[in-house]
């Protein structure tokens, strides 16, 4: 369905949260929701300020949002309310969005939640003060301004139109937090807890666990579901195998690759469950423009021509969780290329022989057909050190000759920030699927522009794009948008999109997977049938 629409119709069909259960299954209420978080710890519990899941798995249950992705169907672009009452019908030709807060919101410390604790957090996001990091901040470019004319509205009002908007603002890192406690210090909520979400903040030790017990005040009524929940911290893949299998804990909501589904699979039969999408987060190449060869857009060229997506796609989706073949606006999404407009674009030519026989021709012509370089790559065996080993392949195939240097997380940012490498495997992921915003990372002004590249046409189709509403329309440009990046200038690509696999024990009911794993985590609507 056209993107305009499918919003009108999120706007007309309501606000309530629906109750995810099928018709023959009612929901139980009770018991304690054990689950799997891969990581050390949360880098804080701030999530306006993070990037991380650790965050979100770690604290969403705790936390509201003005509105959010419908629980019964994250994926679609249909958006229900959490503190608002109803989804609003914009005004001033799309520019002014008015919300009316629910009455008798209580965060977990028993104080009130009016409009002006929405107010302080958004105006934190959209215009944090020095000092505060909002990593967001230029998802809200669109934002002039936001007020609260009494304690139960708030009304943003937009500089211009833009489809873009309403998925922005449904981002799952943009929790609602008390204006008293911001007002007092900023930086409270990056190590402490306390909002109105489904369940109330008890305990938290570092490494470990994260405990949390049903809000008794909840304002979506007849929720939660479960009496508490348990995150369990744990990096490892195997420890978190061994969890689920041991039935010590129920689910590992990020995503397993493919030979943990069948390990759990075999092991447990019919007491699995697995669910799978797309997932918003793709491998991409940045070519760092700022070394030679990689300043000539024929080297460039070259080397994604080189990459069979099509033949390599199916492969590697039985080892690692990637599967769809897709430009860079998500796959599925009403801006997605098409894939005969894709198989014009280079790298996605259906002839993988007449590509690298192009590739060839244009290194020779650029006096690079010895090229030989370093693919900066992050110590991450899923899906990273899958996708660098089958690229480092690939790039044989035309005879370049290329090593994959292989570090850790921060040293992986660093390099990539201070330009000190010459091809990186960058993944670009994304909450809500958006896809205007989303391609933000290919533009020259970006913080993301790991390739360093200044291209004035780019910044100008993604212009008209944002502040296009015609569907028809919106699709052509994101088509040439997608053509100057990945094609005419082969300044960045895709290489391929992620497949996220949740496998989780049967008796968890009332959750549904999304195309990313930061969306559907406040676990309200989740249940245990046992």
């Amino acid at each position: 369905m056209q993107v305009a629409l499918r919003i009108l119709v999120s706007l007309v069909a309501g606000s309530m949260l629906i109750l995810p259960a099928a018709a023959d299954e009612t929901p139980k209420r009770g018991g304690v929701l054990t689950f799997m978080i891969p990581a050390d710890a949360p880098p804080s519990f701030d999530a306006q300020r993070e990037e991380t899941y650790a965050t979100i798995h770690s604290a969403a249950p705790f936390y509201s949002t003005l509105i959010r992705a419908n629980p019964m169907d994250p994926g679609s672009p249909d958006l229900v309310c959490d503190l608002c009452t109803e989804m609003p019908q914009p005004t001033d030709g799309g520019k002014t969005y008015t919300f009316k807060i629910r009455q008798g919101v209580k965060f977990h410390d028993g104080t009130p939640l009016t409009a002006a604790d929405v107010l302080a957090s958004w105006n934190k996001i959209v215009f944090p003060p020095e000092g505060v990091v909002s990593p967001r901040q230029s998802n809200f470019m669109m934002v002039d301004k936001i007020e609260v004319p009494d304690p139960s509205t708030i009304v943003f009002k937009l500089k211009f139109a833009t489809d873009a908007f309403l998925p922005a603002l449904a981002d799952p890192y943009a929790w609602i937090y008390s204006k008293a406690k911001l007002d007092k210090d900023i930086h409270w909520y990056e190590k402490n807890i306390d909002g109105s979400g489904p369940f109330k903040f008890v305990s938290y030790d570092a490494g470990q666990s994260i405990k949390g017990e049903r809000f008794a005040d909840y304002h979506q009524k007849g929720l939660p579901y479960l009496d508490a929940i348990e995150g369990i911290f744990a990096p490892k893949e195997a420890t978190r195998i061994a969890a689920m299998r041991a039935d010590k804990a129920a689910v590992d909501f990020r995503g397993l690759p493919p030979s943990s589904r069948e390990e759990l699979k075999q092991a447990l039969g019919d007491q699995i469950t697995v669910q799978e999408s797309d997932w918003n987060c793709g491998s991409d190449l940045f070519f760092n423009h700022k070394k030679k060869p990689f300043d000539d857009a024929r080297v460039r060229r070259a080397l994604t021509l080189a990459i069979d997506r099509w033949g390599g796609a199916p492969a590697l989706s039985k080892i690692a969780v990637v599967k769809t073949v897709g430009g860079i606006a998500f796959p599925g999404s009403p801006l997605a290329a098409t894939k005969d407009e894709l198989q014009q674009m280079a790298g996605f030519w259906p002839d993988i022989e007449k590509s690298r026989v192009e590739a060839k021709r244009l290194l020779k012509e650029a006096g690079a057909e010895n090229l030989s370089f370093e693919l900066l790559n992050r110590d991450v065996d899923q899906p990273y050190k899958y996708v660098g080993i089958w690229l480092v392949d690939q790039w044989s195939k035309i005879g370049v000759k290329v090593t994959q240097k292989v570090v850790a997380t921060g040293p992986w940012f660093q390099a990539m920030r201070s330009a000190q490498y010459d091809v990186v495997h960058y993944p670009i992921c994304r909450s809500t699927v958006n896809p205007v915003l989303d391609v933000g990372a290919y533009l020259p002004s970006s913080d993301e522009n790991y390739g360093f590249y200044d291209d004035p046409q780019v910044t100008a189709i993604h212009d008209k794009l944002l502040h296009e509403s015609d569907p028809q329309k919106q699709h052509a440009l994101m088509v040439d948008f997608q053509k100057q990046v990945m094609d005419t200038e082969a300044h960045a690509t895709k290489v391929i999109w992620w497949n996220r696999i949740v496998p989780y024990r049967s008796y968890v009911k009332g959750w549904k997977i999304s195309p990313s794993h930061f969306l559907n985590q406040d676990l309200s609507t989740v249940w245990l049938d046992k």
